[in-house]
Parts: structure tokens; C-alpha cells; sequence
């Protein structure tokens, strides 16, 4: 059994599944965006090698592991949700599919190669770096919301660096930065492929924006139907409960 310190929880992943992940709701916890991304990326079945940037408590890593049997190495520059998500994949035993790393995405070169990687999947912090007077008291929910260590660019400089020829990136974001991710994508050489816009109810603004790029792929976006979470009495929607619960 690992430790848990100070308000760490633990918390079920899926329903049906004793896939179990490490939690804290002052230092981070995972929102619907990481479940959604590890739903919409495109992964391997039996054999490759994923890396997630910007892993937080290594939640999409251990979403993914339950879909593919390939490697997966997640990257975290924040040290204490590093050691939260090493500690979830000693207490789920996967560490010899996961491996972690404690280091900065804009500076991984040395440790992970060049161009190694089948897929790239990414969950960045949203929101342009507040005024210091700005920052949220809380220095990891800052780090973890905020552009306070890398840009997007940063981000998607990072993808292109990483994934091979013809491999796939996926992100989750805010449709406020569509424009802005889809011209970086451009810039380097990640050929949009896959986009889906993701709405609370129906007749409501789209709040979530999932994307895929294909390295030196060809032009040619599939905009895929929108996805709804609730329905109006709001109860989850049929598709939004088997993303989320991991069942119909």
C-alpha cells in the first residue's frame, strides 16, 4: 500500500475497474478535459511508445494504459504531482508499462530522443501567464492553469520535437485558442487531421476543444459531430457517461 500525505485521496478512475489514482484538492486533481483526451487520442493496441507532456498526476497516462499495451512515459515539471502519479503507478502496478519523469517539456531532448515517439498527447495549461498579482494562491494550480513555464508554442514545439514522422499529437484546449493552436500545428509541421468540439448541454457555447495533428501529414481535417455532457435535466448524456464511466 503507497503513502498518501497531508489531504491526498484516493480516488477510482472507472467504473467497473480497480484502476485507482492519487488525488489532492489543494495540489491537483484531474478534470473531465484529461478523461476526454485519453478517450479521443488515437493509441496502439499491442505495441509502441506514447508520451504525455504536461502529465499532472499521470491520469491520462493511466487512462491510456487501459486501451493499449504500448509504453507510455508521462513528463511532469512540478515535483510533488510527479510524485503523486509514481506513487499511483506503484499502487495500480504499472510501472513497468508507465514511466514517469520529473522534468521540463521545453527541455527534454537529451532524456526522451528525437522524433521516437508513435503518439504525443498533451493537456497544457490554458491561459496566458497572469500579473503576478493575478496568480491564484495556490502555486500549483497556478503552474498547472497558467503559462507560467511554457508557452503554447512551447508545447506544440515540444510535440513536433518528439513525435516521429507520420505520428500523431493530441490536445486538449479551450476553442478560444483554436486559431492560434491550428496556425502552431502549421508552423511546425503538424498537419491538423482530427478536431472535436465539446459542449456542456445543447444550445450552449462549445468549452472544450479536442484536436490531433499527424506529423508531416497531408491536409485534410475531419471535423468529427459535437459531443454534449448533459442532457437538459442534467443527467450525463449516453456518450458522455461511457467516456466517462468507462461503460454504456
Amino acid at each position: 500500500m503507497v503513502q498518501l500525505f497531508d489531504d491526498e485521496r484516493l480516488d477510482y478512475l472507472l467504473i467497473e475497474d480497480d484502476l485507482q489514482i492519487i488525488q489532492s484538492p489543494t495540489v491537483f486533481s484531474f478534470s473531465l478535459d484529461a478523461v476526454l483526451l485519453a478517450h479521443f487520442t488515437f493509441v496502439p493496441v499491442k505495441k509502441g511508445q506514447l508520451l504525455d507532456l504536461c502529465s499532472g498526476n499521470g491520469v491520462v497516462p493511466l487512462l491510456l494504459s487501459r486501451r493499449s499495451r504500448a509504453h507510455i512515459t508521462g513528463v511532469e515539471i512540478q515535483k510533488r504531482l510527479y510524485d503523486m502519479a509514481t506513487r499511483s503507478l506503484q499502487l495500480n502496478n504499472l510501472h513497468d508499462q508507465i514511466t514517469m519523469i520529473h522534468g521540463d517539456l521545453t527541455n527534454m531532448h537529451a532524456e526522451l530522443g528525437h522524433s521516437k515517439f508513435d503518439v504525443v498527447t498533451c493537456n497544457p495549461p490554458y491561459f496566458k501567464t497572469p500579473a503576478t498579482t493575478e496568480h491564484n494562491k495556490n502555486d500549483h494550480l497556478t503552474i498547472a492553469r497558467h503559462e507560467v513555464y511554457c508557452t503554447l508554442e512551447d508545447v506544440v514545439k515540444a510535440c513536433k520535437l518528439h513525435v516521429r514522422p507520420g505520428g500523431k499529437v493530441s490536445m486538449v484546449h479551450r476553442p478560444g485558442r483554436l486559431v492560434d493552436i491550428l496556425t502552431l500545428f502549421r508552423k511546425y509541421k503538424l498537419e491538423p487531421k482530427r478536431m472535436r468540439l465539446v459542449y456542456p448541454k445543447k444550445g450552449r457555447d462549445a468549452n472544450t476543444l479536442l484536436v490531433e495533428g499527424v506529423r508531416d501529414g497531408k491536409t485534410d481535417l475531419t471535423i468529427l459531430p459535437p459531443l454534449y455532457i448533459y442532457n437538459d435535466d442534467n443527467s450525463y448524456t449516453a456518450e458522455a457517461e461511457e467516456i466517462i464511466y468507462g461503460k454504456k
